[in-house]
């Protein structure tokens, strides 16, 4: 029997044990009656306990609701009790998606696809359509909020033939059959658990929404977990507030203004940098060796990030003649730069192999520029043969 249909407040009730099975997993037990909602619809099961014994599943096994415990119990009678805030969690947030999927479809014909009943993470509905505009969402929180204001009675019972209620869509089993009905809004086929009025739901709140082919998923929010939400975007955001010295109505001007100064700065720095590295460059060329007429660049730095040395390499292959080797170590990788000037006839990408080889590193480019490193232990001899590359 499942008490679950009868009182879904109910929170205790006396468990009898006949037997319990082992497996992998536990011990099963199957009871005559039970109030532990089982894995279905959508919804999450409970957890509780049955004497001594942690309840830590509940699913169906074909017609049969098995209890997973984490210790064995003799046969007899047990105080058994469910873990409210997790039931009651969960009845919120079903009770909830009953309410939205009513309202999206009546408001916005859109058809509910699939949903998850969560009380640990925000809910999720999936619905018909790749998207959904801000008005629209707004539209509906708006009423579904309405219908919980309202306290519309949430009823529960059972029917034998489904022509005689007007379901939002057709029932997918046959014989009889349960019915959850919005008091004069909505009326869908459910076997999950309910609160039996719609003002216990507490508030419900749309927290985001992706789109997922051709669906629309919405995560919601309900009951206290809309408010535990609801407290920490309110703490985050009187935070962040205080910390740029501006309220928290005041949030959205402030950043954009903000953002628009942190883009300015950096294109400043960007400009400086290129500016800084025009300088760099030219001094790297004023202490060139000469190669048979070549002018060779050696320059080994320390945690130089690669992008830095490409960019500089970039810059002295525009000098005639040159060829520059640069390097960056950080203790344990090296990352290399090979660039020519394009009529030193040098192969920049030759280049940056012959240096590589010694270190078992790869890379690649191609005959002006070229790039590549790998692991690391001593690189004093990196520029060793430099020289002797140019001249062979």
């Amino acid at each position: 029997m499942k008490l679950y249909f009868d009182n879904p407040l109910q929170k205790e009730f006396t468990a009898e044990i006949t037997g319990t099975e082992r497996d992998a997993r536990g011990f099963r037990v199957i009871l005559p009656s039970t109030l532990f909602y089982p894995t279905g619809g959508g919804q999450s099961h409970d957890t509780g306990t049955i004497g001594t014994a942690r309840v830590v599943d509940v699913f169906y096994e074909g017609d049969q609701i098995v209890h997973l415990l984490d210790r064995d119990l003799p046969a007899g009678k047990y105080p058994a009790k469910i873990d409210w805030a997790r039931r009651f969690a969960n009845m919120q947030h079903h009770s909830g998606q009953h309410i939205f999927s009513a309202v999206f479809w009546h408001e916005l014909g859109r058809a509910t696809l699939s949903s998850h009943i969560s009380s640990e993470t925000p809910s999720t509905i999936d619905f018909e359509g790749a998207s959904l505009s801000p008005e629209e969402l707004a539209q509906a929180e708006e009423m579904a909020n309405r219908i919980v204001f309202e306290n519309r009675a949430i009823k529960t019972y059972f029917v034998d033939s489904p022509e005689s209620v007007p379901f939002r869509r057709p029932p997918k089993v046959t014989g009889q059959i349960r019915v959850v009905e919005i008091e004069g809004y909505d009326y869908s086929a459910c076997g999950g658990t309910h609160v039996p009025q719609a003002g216990m739901v507490g508030m419900l709140k749309i927290i985001r929404t992706e789109r997922i082919n051709q669906k629309t998923r919405i995560h919601f929010v309900a009951g206290w977990q809309t408010l535990a939400f609801l407290q920490e975007t309110q703490n985050a955001a009187q935070k962040t507030a205080a910390f740029l010295a501006t309220g928290v109505n005041d949030l959205p001007a402030t950043v954009e203004k903000l953002s628009a100064e942190l883009k300015n700065a950096q294109r400043e720095l960007k400009s400086l940098r290129e500016l800084k590295m025009a300088v760099e460059a030219e001094k790297m060329v004023q202490l060139a060796e000469d190669v048979d007429g070549k002018w060779l660049i050696t320059q080994l730095f320390e945690n130089r990030p690669p992008a830095e040395l490409r960019l500089l390499g970039l810059k002295l292959r525009a000098y005639p003649k040159v060829v520059a080797v640069l390097g960056s170590f950080d203790g344990s990788k090296l990352s290399l730069v090979t660039a020519c000037a394009e009529e030193t006839g040098v192969n920049a990408s030759d280049l940056l192999r012959k240096h590589l080889a010694p270190f078992n590193a790869r890379g690649g480019g191609d005959a002006s520029i070229a790039q590549g490193g790998g692991a690391a232990e001593d690189v004093s001899g990196l520029f060793e043969d430099s020289a002797k590359f140019l001249r062979s």
